[in-house]
Formats: structure tokens, C-alpha cells, sequence
């Protein structure tokens, strides 16, 4: 399997590798806390559009993102949840299917300059794998200040 990290070295750490709708990404395996099916979601009022709600993730209110929408504004079914850690609790990855555990690079790359909003903070860098674009990303601060609290207070209404 060709890869070409973000740093066009090959070098760095382990990433699970999942589908985005018709894009390819990786998550440093240090971020992930587990995979999951995708779990009821409660849409949250004010949310943007690449939240998809809320979920009850072993008992606590956890944001649910949707990455195909954040990255590339593409619909596409959740056939997965990814666990990821933040600094203000996990939030759920809603993701196309799971790829499994690869090598990957740990650098960022150029191109990360021509992403704007969200996405910016989500993509770390831009790759390879098997001729195929992968992006590198990184669950930082995807999810707005609001809608933790609207998540904290379970402000939600069924899908």
C-alpha cells in the first residue's frame, strides 16, 4: 500500500483511517477513543450545519459532527461514529466506513493555508494513500462554545 505522509516523508505515527463521504482521513489513533454504529441523535437549535446533534455516548451528551459535511459540504449516511478526545469532552465523529489503522505522517503540509473556517481548525494536513488524497485532521475545537452548553443543558428536539 503507497503512502505518502503530510510531509512527504512516509514518516510519523498511527491513524485510523476512515471514509468522509467521498473523502479520505486519518485521525491520529492518539485522538480516537473508540468506533462505534451511529447512535439516536438529537438536533440541537442554532447548531451549524456540520452539527449534527447530540448524542447520549455511555451516559454522557456528546456533539455529533458530521465530517463530510464539515470538510466538503457533501451529505453522505453515517455509517460509523469516531469517539475523539478534546479538551472539553469527547465528541462524536459521524463518518463513511472505517478503514482501519495505518502509518502516517505526523507533519502539516502548505495546502492546509487554502482551507477556511471549520475545516481549517479540523485538517492538520494534506497526504496520501494509494494515489488517493488524505487528510490529516485533528479534533481540536470543531465544535462551537454553544453548542457544548446547548449540549450540557440537553436543549435538544428529535430528529
Amino acid at each position: 500500500m503507497a503512502q505518502t505522509g503530510v510531509d512527504g516523508t512516509g514518516e510519523g505515527g498511527v491513524s485510523l483511517v476512515f471514509r468522509a463521504g467521498s473523502m479520505l482521513c486519518a485521525l491520529r489513533l492518539d485522538e480516537v477513543i473508540e468506533t462505534m454504529r451511529p447512535l439516536a441523535v438529537r438536533a440541537l437549535a442554532g447548531a451549524p450545519a456540520f452539527v449534527r446533534g447530540v448524542c447520549i455516548m455511555r451516559g454522557v451528551p456528546t456533539p455529533v459532527v458530521d465530517v463530510a459535511r464539515l470538510l466538503g459540504g457533501e451529505q453522505a449516511e453515517a455509517v460509523r461514529f469516531v469517539a475523539v478526545r478534546t479538551e472539553r469532552g469527547p465528541v462524536a465523529f459521524a463518518t463513511g466506513a472505517v478503514l482501519g489503522i495505518r502509518a502516517t505522517a505526523a507533519g502539516g503540509a502548505a495546502h492546509v493555508g487554502l482551507l477556511t473556517g471549520a475545516s481549517s481548525r479540523l485538517v492538520a494536513g494534506v497526504g496520501t494513500l494509494d494515489n488517493e488524497p488524505l487528510l490529516m485532521l485533528q479534533s481540536m475545537r470543531v465544535v462551537p462554545d454553544h453548542v457544548w452548553m446547548q449540549a450540557a443543558g440537553e436543549t435538544a428536539v428529535p430528529l
